[in-house]
């Protein structure tokens, strides 16, 4: 993100009201635009040096160019180490690099080898993403990655397999409403096990805490109160952001197979389905991610006693801190 480039001038957190939610949905919309993603090296580095000119001093006020360096950084770069994250695994990529995976998971007629594939698909790519994109005051080994993400697996295809196996049993509902169940077996899964990665994925973080930043972005230390915050919230952002995705197209597929794509070929059906959720998920995404702000901003009273009476470069008591969410 923007925020990781040195410089005394702060930088406006964004073009849009962060306090709010329409604002968050507008930012959100901006760093997850997939036109992002056709920024080359040079043009990163080019933001920087942007960016890095109005932070100290050399450009006096926010211009259309440096609103658009900022949107680059906060798109690419990872907050904690201004490193650019690989491409797979930014926000702007997030549609695209979810769109196989999902279309797979939410093809009708798994079965439980399918189902066990693609679960393996989807938790994988979980982990690059949440590796890529998680708070870094505490990484994990090689060991605790590899630990995690097989638990991760198993859970994400326990559920699945479960389910799978349990849906077809009901007797006291209908063979419809049994088809319907079957169809959202896998946000069930996804669901589940997305809360297993997070909270196993950043486990490190809620045991030893997460830096938190007084307003002139120095740490201030670690804090397990925000740590615990900030990969609850994530493991909730992860239940919105799946819902409508895993949900409306399964649903509305159901529903396109009694009228429109009735007697139509496999092909087409399944061109329908992707069609579905890739409009699905550029729509809704946005709205998901605005649920919670990347960056938190919360009263040191929320926090450990450590943090309270600290005083910032000018003398002032600190009374509201923050820290990075990761997603």
């Amino acid at each position: 993100m923007a925020s990781s480039v040195p410089g005394p001038v702060p930088l406006p957190a964004s073009q849009y009201d962060l306090s709010t939610y329409l604002g968050r949905v507008k930012h959100c919309a901006g760093i997850s635009d997939p036109t992002m993603l056709l920024n080359t090296s040079k043009d990163i580095e080019n933001a920087k040096r942007l960016v890095w000119d109005y932070k100290n001093g050399v450009i006096s006020e926010m211009t259309p160019d440096v609103w658009r360096a900022k949107r680059v950084l906060d798109s690419s770069i990872h907050p904690d180490t201004g490193e650019t994250v690989v491409l797979p695994f930014r926000m702007s990529s997030c549609v695209l690099s979810n769109l196989v995976v999902t279309a797979g998971m939410l093809t009708p007629g798994l079965g439980n080898a399918g189902t066990v594939f693609w679960q393996i698909a989807n938790q994988s790519l979980n982990v690059a993403i949440n590796t890529a994109n998680a708070n870094k005051s505490h990484p994990l080994t090689t060991k605790q990655l590899a630990t995690n993400y097989f638990l991760a697996v198993g859970a994400s295809c326990g559920v699945a397999l479960g389910l799978n196996s349990i849906v077809p049993r009901l007797k006291n509902v209908s063979a419809n409403t049994r088809m319907i169940l079957g169809r959202l077996v896998p946000f069930a899964a996804v669901v589940s096990a997305g809360i297993v990665n997070v909270f196993l994925m950043r486990s490190e973080e809620i045991k030893k805490g997460i830096s938190v930043f007084d307003q002139d972005g120095n740490d201030l230390g670690n804090s397990r109160r925000a740590a615990v915050q900030a990969v609850g919230e994530t493991a909730a952002s992860r239940v919105i952001n799946a819902t409508p995705i895993m949900v409306i197209p399964p649903l509305l597929l159901v529903r396109l197979q009694k009228t429109v794509l009735k007697g139509k070929g496999s092909a087409v059906q399944t061109l329908a389905n992707i069609g579905i959720i890739t409009a699905t998920s550029f729509l809704v995404l946005p709205f998901a991610l605005a649920v919670f702000p990347q960056r938190r901003h919360v009263s040191v009273d929320q926090l450990e006693e450590k943090f309270r009476g600290l005083k910032d470069s000018k003398g002032n008591e600190i009374k509201q801190v923050e820290f990075n969410r990761g997603i």
